[in-house]
């Protein structure tokens, strides 16, 4: 038996260090220089310590796709590297699982959640959260996971929380979306009042009156990033009128 385990050990470790080397053959030390900029990697920075081998998303994803059969533990150690586009590669990874493994979706959203602190950027985030957690409520609404999400320490857990709503509101459900940007209301970080926005405004591209009802009661309570992201498809003359709303 310590044979056949040691045997499997190994063979899942040669198959990570492989995905790993994939990845690493498609380094450029020039815009990794851009990402971390990009990234806030300096000291203070919401990104701060954080790893690029500058790799593009599309070169990224096509790793990914070779790679997503390999089990939940690789992909538990790929999302502990200290490189950025490698824990990127096990989230793209899973996601794919999840499309693919239709009779594991239970599974794989409670995996999610127990790597989600790794998702330690923003675009880890969102290009994750909506397509298993936000799949998986689809089915399954999660309003007490999404509250504990969103009353976490975590700025990363925190944007899970509502930006796992896009895809309900792709589909008319707004009710997580709303209840989440009004507890995000007095947030004081520019990342949770972008995804806050944002989410609003795709609320508005579904359903404008559902949005203006939102913006009615709440606009001069939102900060101002959050405000400016929810009202951008609006028309200018309305744009003015909530950007100097007085209720």
């Amino acid at each position: 038996m310590n044979t056949i385990f040691t045997t499997f050990v190994e063979r899942k470790f040669k198959k990570m260090q492989t995905w790993i080397s994939e990845l690493e053959n498609l380094q450029n030390p020039d815009k990794a220089k851009i990402l971390s900029r990009f990234f806030k990697t300096g000291k203070g920075e919401y990104g701060e310590g954080d790893k690029f081998l500058g790799i593009t998303v599309p070169q990224n994803r096509e790793v990914a796709k070779l790679h997503f059969h390999e089990p939940l533990c690789t992909i538990r150690e790929m999302m502990q590297n200290p490189y950025h586009e490698i824990r990127l590669s096990a989230l793209l990874a899973l996601v794919i699982k999840y499309k693919k493994e239709k009779t594991n979706r239970k599974e794989i959203f409670d995996f999610y959640l127990t790597i989600a602190d790794r998702c330690n950027n923003w675009d880890l985030v969102d290009l994750s959260a909506p397509y298993i957690i936000g799949e998986y409520m689809l089915t399954y609404p999660q309003p007490a996971v999404l509250d504990q999400l969103s009353d976490s320490d975590n700025l990363w857990l925190q944007r899970i929380a509502i930006v796992s709503t896009l895809t309900p509101v792709r589909h008319g459900l707004f009710t997580d979306t709303l209840r989440i940007a009004e507890k995000y209301l007095s947030h004081n970080h520019p990342l949770i009042h972008k995804a806050t926005g944002w989410l609003l405004r795709e609320v508005g591209k579904k359903d404008i009156q559902t949005l203006r009802t939102f913006l009615n009661s709440h606009a001069h309570k939102m900060p101002r990033t959050a405000l400016r992201y929810a009202i951008e498809k609006l028309p200018d003359t309305e744009r003015k009128y909530y950007l100097n709303y007085k209720p």
